[in-house]
């Protein structure tokens, strides 16, 4: 109930129309209710005897049965339409809520987290909602409203016999309540293996190329076959107590009409029961235990619904931990002045990533952050924008701390460049002006030709309405990573985030970058992520990082008059190139 009474808070902006098909529902439970009590009359003027009379109240009750059976029609449609409008506009309300809940979710969120799965929560499971609100519940006040009718008209009929009517229903009651806590764990499996099913295929279909270069087919096929039969698996765990279950109900509620023809037998010999008494009862009698059955068949698709929902809900309760104060202020005119004060983080409890980090970069300077691999260089970058919290210290811009800030204006002043480059499914154009919604072509193109992509993209066929397939698969590694450097160019943020931003480039085009770079260089803050020395050795100050702490703070002349892990670095690098670094 709790559950449910969750769910009804995210449908009760659809409540007139909920309202509207509930009503209609109810109508057409009354219409029901009223044939079979029309056609019994009209048995018991057929059996006394068909006089003049009696031919004229038939032919009323003739019309009264079409009335009731279009007005059926006009009802049925009503319900069903209604419900099914409501619940998929829910549906679609939901998909939507769910999607934007995980847009503001913090990166460690998504560590422990399949795609595939997320995408199946997102997808599949709120599907079940539109079962959930245009059959189970509407089916359900239906057959509570058909089940009373019936039964408050059976009493009125024969009290007797409709007592014995309702020795089952206690039996049909506590089957339910055993069949609901058995099947919905089974249920919540099916829903989370196909969750991992969907995550494994994610995985597989982005991983096409590395399958079939080391001829890995046949096992990621016995990969994807065992995911596969866990979810059918789990699924016929739940059916296999379904099909004990409604058989069970069915028999129950047949011993019920089986008692009431015997009883009915012995009160028409006893009693003389009058035939149309009979007919009544047993015309009744099936709108009695079809509510009974069809709440037994519910059930089933009521446990799958909620296992689904539980899913969903699980995204839209979870707490956002990274979001705005109640006074948080917009950053405005940004010169781009960035520092670290005493910046301790760790991902998990008692391993620090980072241990008390402080540096100060002024306006239009160029900070580069070098190191070995994991000592946390992406993680700094990753703390300016808010993507995690320190957990002690500060971080200031134009020295204002940024969780004063809204993560929004925060991020709008910086405009980051990752290693791994990601580009939407789309034109080139499309990618470069994703940092800006109303950018004309004449901006895209200057920020190309600033990024040095511009003659490769006009060498393209369809040129800037190239496009670049998912993940930018039809580009080179030099070009996706020069188209986003063009896209946090055509942003003009005041500082921008290069993460190994020539790691995929030739020592050309590497220049060519660095050119880029040097144009941009003075007008922005420049925080520069690099293992290539040549990259960053024009920077106004780099850090060298080494286990979470600064070792090493100078100019790349500095550094190297230092002679220590900066300087070493730079001779292997000076040895493997050829003295290009």
């Amino acid at each position: 109930m709790k559950l449910l009474l969750r769910l009804s808070k995210e449908a009760i902006r659809y409540k007139n129309l909920y309202i509207i098909a509930i009503l209609s529902t109810l109508c057409l439970t009354l219409v029901n209710l009223a044939a079979p009590r029309a056609l019994s009359r009209m048995t018991g003027l057929v059996s006394a005897g068909v006089d003049e009379s009696s031919l004229s109240q038939i032919w009323v009750l003739t019309a009264v049965l079409i009335g009731l059976y279009l007005l059926r029609i006009l009802f049925r449609f009503l319900s069903n339409y209604l419900a099914h409008k409501a619940a998929w506009y829910l549906v679609g309300d939901l998909r939507t809520k769910t999607y934007d809940k995980l847009e503001h979710m913090h990166l460690g969120y998504f560590h422990d987290k399949q795609t595939g799965d997320l995408m199946s929560r997102v997808v599949n499971d709120t599907r079940d909602f539109e079962l959930l609100y245009a059959h189970m519940i509407p089916e359900t006040i239906t057959n509570l409203v058909t089940f009373a009718g019936a039964l408050t008209i059976l009493l009125t009929i024969n009290w007797k016999l409709a007592l014995i009517t309702c020795a089952p229903i206690p039996l049909i009651m506590i089957s339910g309540v055993i069949f609901s806590k058995k099947v919905r764990p089974f249920f919540r499996i099916s829903q989370k293996k196909m969750g991992e099913l969907n995550g494994k295929l994610q995985d597989n279909l982005s991983g096409m190329h590395e399958i079939q270069s080391f001829g890995r087919e046949e096992y990621e096929t016995g990969r994807v076959n065992e995911r596969n039969f866990e979810h059918v698996k789990a699924m016929l765990k739940a059916l296999k107590i379904s099909a004990v279950f409604h058989p069970a109900v069915e028999f129950i509620s047949s011993l019920g009409t089986i008692l009431v023809v015997a009883f009915g037998g012995y009160l028409a010999y006893r009693e003389g029961l009058e035939v149309e008494v009979v007919v009544a009862f047993l015309l009744y009698l099936g709108l009695f235990y079809a509510p009974v059955t069809g709440l037994a068949n519910l059930l089933e698709s009521m446990q799958q619904s909620l296992a689904g929902a539980e899913r969903v809900l699980a995204i839209l309760d979870a707490p956002v931990e990274i979001k705005n104060k109640p006074d948080a202020k917009d950053l405005v005119d940004i010169k781009g002045g960035l520092a670290f004060d005493h910046v301790s983080f760790s991902y998990e409890e008692g391993i620090p990533v980072l241990k008390d980090i402080s540096f100060d970069c002024p306006p239009g300077k160029m900070l580069a952050l070098v190191g070995p691999t994991g000592v946390g260089k992406t993680t700094m970058t990753q703390l300016i924008s808010r993507f995690y919290e320190p957990n002690s210290g500060r971080i200031l811009i134009d020295g204002i701390d940024i969780n004063d800030v809204t993560i929004e204006s925060l991020r709008s002043v910086i405009s980051p460049v990752l290693q791994d480059t990601f580009l939407f499914n789309g034109t080139i154009a499309e990618n470069i002006g994703y940092a800006a919604a109303n950018a004309s072509m004449e901006e895209i193109e200057e920020a190309a030709k600033a990024a040095n992509i511009h003659d490769d993209i006009m060498a393209m066929p369809d040129g800037y309405d190239t496009q670049v397939g998912e993940r930018g698969l039809r580009l080179s590694g030099g070009q996706k990573q020069r188209v986003a450097i063009a896209r946090a160019i055509l942003r003009k943020s005041p500082i921008i985030i290069l993460d190994e931003a020539t790691a995929s480039v030739d020592v050309e085009t590497e220049r060519q970058i660095q050119k880029a770079i040097a144009g941009i260089a003075g007008s922005r803050t420049i925080i520069a992520i690099a293992h290539r020395l040549s990259t960053i050795r024009n920077a106004d100050q780099i850090l060298v990082i080494e286990n979470g702490v600064v070792t090493e703070s100078g100019t790349h002349d500095e550094l190297l008059a230092l002679d220590g892990s900066y300087a070493r670095m730079h001779r292997i690098q000076s040895t493997s190139i050829g003295g290009v670094a």
